[in-house]
């Protein structure tokens, strides 16, 4: 049903620019219609041109709320957010060492111990040019 609905909409987008790019320039900027043509009269041609501009923006406004509304109340989830595991949390971590793997864990393991750290001669103080 949803694909019917976008197709729908695609199609008013269509006629929609198409209309509006039939009205009669008052700027001279876009329109392309108002040309000398016998089918109607200047006056029922802009009159037939702004009732379908209204009509396709309605129907373009429904088409657009419609989708929302399917979209919102969709079988799928809303965001990937959703899909993680909560994390257990109800017993703090221990500070040994831990078995589930996590990334913080994992960097304690890799880092050097405090005794095997090498001795360096750095000087406690800035030393002043003399």
């Amino acid at each position: 049903m949803e694909t019917v609905i976008i197709v729908i909409h695609l199609m008013v987008i269509i006629a929609l620019v198409a209309v509006v790019l039939m009205q009669r320039s008052e700027g001279g900027a876009l329109g392309i219609g108002g040309g000398g043509g016998n089918f109607m009269s200047a006056r029922g041609t802009g009159n037939v041109l702004t009732r379908t501009t209204a009509i396709l923006a309605v129907a373009f406004f429904a088409t657009s709320i419609i989708l929302t509304i399917l979209t919102r109340y969709a079988d799928r989830p809303s965001s990937i957010l959703d899909n993680v595991p909560a994390a257990n949390t109800t017993a703090p971590a221990p500070v040994g060492g831990s078995t589930d793997g996590s990334v913080l864990d994992q960097l304690d393991q890799m880092a050097p111990a405090p005794d095997s750290a090498p001795a360096t001669t750095e000087p406690s103080a800035p030393q002043v040019p003399q």
